[in-house]
């Protein structure tokens, strides 16, 4: 076994202990830990694919910024025992059968993809770089881009101007 077939095994099964452990968390604090520990491995996962550009978006948008607005939020709502609702036995029920359901989806959907044909390319090929995503965003679409660089600025300047005191 190759390091790079280690590292992926050691970080899908990470990915996936972090993941349960997240939904059965008593804790939400500790579950929005746990999150963060799987978005850190599917970051790495997408390193291992030679896209480096998803694994930084990942790491910043979702690990750093938004579990971030999690934390605030949970620490602000003062979530403890007494404010919790009851369980009701019936809720639990109809998760296991939403779940399930969700899972037969999942597995008639993996089912007619035809994934052991198909090899991905690790440290090789020219997918995911982000000289290539630059390339391709000031040549073709430069003037999206531009648009949406003024629609940016525009918001930002209406945010401070209804932010402002008088």
């Amino acid at each position: 076994m190759s390091a790079t077939q280690f590292l992926f095994w050691f970080l899908s099964i990470l990915a996936l202990f972090s993941a349960i452990m997240m939904v059965v968390s008593k804790s939400p604090v500790h579950s929005v830990l746990w999150l963060i520990v799987v978005f850190f491995a599917i970051s790495v996962h997408y390193v291992l694919l030679n896209a480096q550009f998803l694994a930084i978006v990942n790491l910043i948008v979702y690990a750093g910024a938004i579990m971030v607005l999690f934390l605030f939020v949970i620490m602000l709502m003062n979530l403890n025992a007494e404010t919790e609702p009851l369980k009701n036995k019936w809720l639990k029920i109809t998760g296991v059968i939403g779940g399930g359901a969700l899972m037969l989806v999942l597995v008639a959907a993996l089912k007619d993809a035809d994934i052991r044909n198909r090899i991905a390319e690790t440290n090789k090929g020219e997918i995911g770089l982000i000289h290539n995503l630059g390339m391709a965003l000031f040549k073709e679409y430069v003037i999206p881009f531009e648009i949406s660089s003024v629609l940016f600025l525009s918001a930002m300047v209406g945010t401070v101007v209804i932010g402002k005191k008088e």
